[in-house]
């Protein structure tokens, strides 16, 4: 006669399931801070209110409106964090005084395109993260997500030609580079050059 089977190595234990949970909460850290950042931008101020405010508002999203679970398998850096924050304002400020010029020119009707942009890195997160970045820079608005084929569906202002088109859809590429050089994984990191973009389209 022959003992019980022994369990398999990689079988889940209680170590493992320790792991899960860990990895569940870290997840949840991070969908809070990032719910935390984005009610904070739209709201155009940080103050101890509006960080409150919104801490209570993503609690009450991640409770009663849970979102399918997001992986995230890469890891924070800090000076990358800091590059994409600093961009990123320079381009806030850059588009909303664009944005102002235009609506204070007289008789000028600015021309408007749609464009669909490839990501490179073709996780939820990263769709999530950069269609939220995109989206929050004036002049530029996500119509679309395809989540699929990893595409992001934009609507574009002020555009003249095709050179235009080519650079809305460049910014949106660097965007998410600089995202995934911020959080992503290692692996991610040498995806961004695989995936071509597709080209926009004209209405």
């Amino acid at each position: 006669m022959t003992g019980p089977p022994e369990p398999a190595p990689d079988a889940p234990g209680p170590a493992g399931s320790g792991r899960g949970r860990l990895g569940r909460g870290r997840d949840q850290a991070v969908a809070l801070g990032w719910l935390v950042v984005v009610w904070n931008l739209l709201w155009g101020d940080i103050t101890w209110a509006n960080l409150v405010g919104g801490l209570l508002v993503a609690a009450a999203v991640l409770v009663f409106f849970p979102l399918p679970a997001v992986s995230f398998g890469g890891r924070l850096r800090p000076r990358a964090l800091l590059v994409f924050a600093g961009r990123f304002a320079a381009e806030l400020v850059s588009a909303s005084l664009h944005v102002a010029r235009i609506a204070v020119q007289p008789g000028y009707r600015p021309r408007g395109a749609i464009i669909a942009v490839r990501l490179r890195v073709c996780t939820d997160l990263n769709l999530a993260l950069t269609a939220e970045a995109v989206s929050l820079v004036p002049g530029t608005l996500i119509l679309e997500v395809d989540r699929d084929s990893g595409t992001l569906y934009l609507h574009v202002l002020d555009t003249h030609g095709p050179a235009d088109l080519d650079l809305a859809r460049d910014r949106t590429l660097a965007v998410e580079r600089r995202i995934v050089r911020a959080v992503g994984s290692t692996a991610e990191l040498r995806h961004l050059d695989v995936i071509s973009p597709e080209k926009g389209t004209r209405p």
